[in-house]
């Protein structure tokens, strides 16, 4: 017998949660494209993805996934001789620097490991060693989906200041923007890129671009961009089409809109407080199992893990076995290991992610590490007590007793 019948939760890293209001607003018939509401709408959306991103300056939009966003904001910073340096802690890293390469971009790799944040230091080093300026941009991913490391994009600022190197600063928070905090203007980033299916809970298929005005003027000095991927006239359309390049994603933007009314509703430093609160309960239940058995989390340091998603070990085939468990028999859906070692080494079934992003409250994540710790029991996995214990005292400890009456 299976327990899994009824609505499944996907707690994997993105795609995320999409909340029912996203999907009513989605399922409507096709509107019309060259006028009426649809145009007013689509110019609603930029000033609240700009509030989401904390920034006062362009974006644009991509019919998209975040790997489309790696090549869009390459395309537009950088031509095929010229060089970058990437500040690399996980698998997504790596991405975006394999992205570069394949466009004729020099690479420069800082590379950290998979356990490690960004060390400012190390780029300020690196930084200070190209005295001709030649790279063009530092690299870097706020929150490494594969390895749930949080990096201090701030401090890399910094330290390209102190260094006084004319460089972009490049951030990629497709898995952090609208869980993490993210202060793109404060933080002095000049291109950030995000996606639509994780914190901004809307399917797959929509990629942002937000630009500063020095990013911008870079744009400019480039002899060429490729058609599609120029950002000058999506920030700056002459017809309602220039925005896509076409054919406008006509539903993704109506369940963005519905999204983003959903996030200013709640606020965003309301939304970094419940994804902090919800990743500190599952750390909690995690610290609980690993008392007695080998789960540990990838990040050891709590201040430098995402509140978005969480990579574990468990030892191999254990996190695959748990994983097929709370799937088939709880139905939970719990995140793949990503990057850690090769799919065909055995040890790639010693790891698995939570996803804990977006449409997500307390009574999902104690349900998610309800399953999970179910899953220990019935699998006899050796893990500690009171995992869900841990996890609701910390809930209740940030929810305290505020209901009303």
């Amino acid at each position: 017998m299976s327990l899994a019948h009824g609505r499944p939760y996907l707690a994997i890293p993105g795609p995320s949660v999409m909340p029912d209001r996203v999907l009513r607003e989605m399922h409507r018939a096709a509107p019309n494209i060259y006028e009426g509401d649809l145009m007013d709408m689509t110019a609603s959306l930029y000033p609240d993805l700009r509030r989401v991103a904390r920034t006062e300056h362009s974006v644009a939009i991509y019919i998209c996934n975040g790997h489309g966003t790696w090549e869009a904001s390459l395309a537009n910073v950088a031509a095929p001789g010229d060089r970058v340096l990437v500040a690399v802690n996980g698998n997504f890293g790596k991405g975006w620097a394999d992205t570069a390469r394949k466009l004729g971009i020099e690479v420069e790799i800082v590379d950290h490991g998979l356990r490690e944040a960004i060390d400012p230091a190390r780029v300020a080093e690196a930084l200070a060693a190209d005295s001709a300026h030649r790279i063009k941009a530092v690299m870097a991913v706020h929150v490494d989906t594969s390895t749930s490391i949080r990096n201090d994009i701030a401090a890399l600022r910094r330290a390209m200041d102190e260094a006084g190197h004319p460089a972009l600063l490049m951030a990629d928070c497709i898995a952090s923007l609208g869980c993490d905090r993210f202060e793109m203007d404060a933080w002095g980033v000049d291109v950030m890129i995000a996606a639509s299916q994780k914190g901004l809970m809307t399917p797959p298929g929509l990629g942002f671009v937000f630009i500063s005005p020095k990013a911008e003027e870079a744009r400019r000095a480039l002899p060429r961009v490729s058609p599609y991927w120029d950002w000058a006239p999506r920030i700056a359309p002459e017809i309602y089409s220039n925005q896509f390049c076409g054919t406008a994603p006509t539903h993704h933007l109506f369940g963005l809109r519905a999204a983003l009314d959903m996030i200013h509703e709640e606020g965003m430093e309301n939304i970094w407080s419940r994804h902090e609160t919800l990743a500190r309960a599952l750390w909690a239940a995690c610290d609980a199992w690993g008392q007695g058995g080998v789960l540990e989390l990838n990040m050891p340091d709590p201040v430098r893990r995402s509140h978005a998603v969480t990579a574990a070990r468990l030892g191999p085939p254990d996190a695959s076995r748990l994983r097929a468990w709370c799937e088939t028999q709880a139905g939970v859906t719990l995140g793949i290991g990503l990057g850690m070692v090769p799919p065909t080494d055995p040890a790639w079934h010693g790891f698995f992610r939570f996803g804990h992003m977006g449409h997500i409250n307390a009574h999902m994540m104690l349900g998610l590490i309800g399953t999970v710790e179910a899953g220990f029991c019935a699998l006899d996995i050796a893990h500690g007590a009171g995992g869900t214990g841990a996890a609701a005292r910390v809930i209740a400890g940030a929810a305290g007793g505020n209901a009303s009456a």
